[in-house]
């Protein structure tokens, strides 16, 4: 008798959801009209999926018609700036890569010629335009101590100027590579 119930209650259940998504009396949603100031931002600063809507795979319409500097091929950043970031960093190891958010993580990395001080990086890929300001690069270091301990150090501003820099050239470089070939 009570599994009966139980059923009986089930069904109801369902046929009350399934009337409720085609109900005809329910309008289409709206959408609230923006105001000129929340239009300003959209125009001025885009949308969180850009002019393209937003892209899984495939490519966006900017690179599909050859206006587009790398933002599409399925990655929400610039395909020629996370290339380049992902080479010019890759004697070290990784601990993250994600395209979708733009983030490269490394883990620490001591160079041959110096044990007793390692490097860890993140690089941060902010756009998917290949522009100066669209990379940057947070560096750490640390040092062996006399106990053998790692202790933070600071890290020479040029560093992290200079890897994205390189970055940034070697970027450029793709994309002149990319662009020579469709042309020839």
């Amino acid at each position: 008798m009570a599994l009966r119930s139980v059923i009986r209650v089930g069904s109801g259940l369902a046929a009350l959801m399934l009337v409720g998504c085609s109900n005809p009396t329910i309008g289409p949603a709206t959408q609230p009209v923006p105001s000129t100031q929340q239009e300003r931002i959209r125009q001025q600063y885009g949308t969180i999926h850009g002019n393209d809507g937003f892209v899984l795979f495939g490519r966006s319409r900017e690179a599909d018609t050859g206006g587009g500097d790398g933002g599409g091929g399925g990655i929400g950043v610039n395909v020629y700036l996370w290339r380049a970031a992902l080479e010019t960093i890759d004697f070290m190891p990784l601990i993250q890569a994600d395209p979708f958010g733009g983030v490269i993580i490394t883990d620490w990395y001591s160079p041959p010629e110096t044990p007793s001080e390692r490097f860890k990086l993140t690089v941060y890929i902010l756009d998917r335009v290949l522009r100066a300001d669209a990379v940057r690069v947070a560096a750490f270091r640390q040092t062996r101590d006399a106990s053998g301990a790692w202790t933070d150090a600071t890290v020479d501003p040029d560093t992290k100027t200079g890897i994205e820099n390189s970055v940034l050239t070697r970027a450029r470089e793709l994309r002149i590579a990319v662009l020579g070939t469709a042309q020839g």
